[in-house]
């Protein structure tokens, strides 16, 4: 620890964590749920979803957002529905959400408070806008995968 650095401590009380959940070293809680019944067919491969998982990594690292992606049916209004799902991301402030309902075809992406300024309406479009090629031809996680890195060059400071 350098000098001046004060180290802060996480206290939680004796059965305070659900069971699976635990305190990371960085003082992060770090948990695990039950899939209740898994998908007979899942619809993405396992190269499919580590890929995603990868995309998400970097562009979380290097925009310093919390990149996270929701599939499923967001409504009439797409974006009061995406913005309900990143309350329920972690650090919601912190978030970042790319939401797409496949059945209409939307795709929303929307900003915890304290990234906006980084992930304004012009990156959050760009990111639209590379998804929207692989989406039409079918490839839901590649057009995923296009959006993340697009919104992460967009943000992060060129390299000398």
């Amino acid at each position: 620890m350098a000098s001046g650095d004060q180290q802060t401590a996480t206290v939680v009380p004796a059965g305070g964590l659900p069971l699976g959940a635990a305190i990371t070293a960085s003082g992060r809680i770090s948990a695990t749920r039950r899939a209740e019944s898994p998908a007979a067919n899942p619809p993405f491969t396992r190269q499919e979803l580590i890929a995603l998982d990868e995309a998400l990594i970097r562009a979380t690292r290097d925009t310093g957002a919390r990149f996270s992606v929701y599939i499923g049916d967001l409504g009439d209004d797409a974006f009061a529905s995406a913005s309900e799902v990143l309350k329920n991301c972690p650090e919601p402030a912190y978030a970042a959400l790319i939401a797409v309902s496949p059945n209409s075809r939307d795709i929303v992406v929307v900003t915890g408070h304290e990234v906006e300024h980084k992930l304004g309406d012009k990156v959050a479009q760009l990111g639209v806008t590379a998804a929207i090629p692989p989406f039409q031809q079918g490839q839901l996680v590649d057009g995923l995968i296009a959006a993340l890195r697009v919104m992460s060059s967009a943000v992060k400071p060129p390299t000398a």
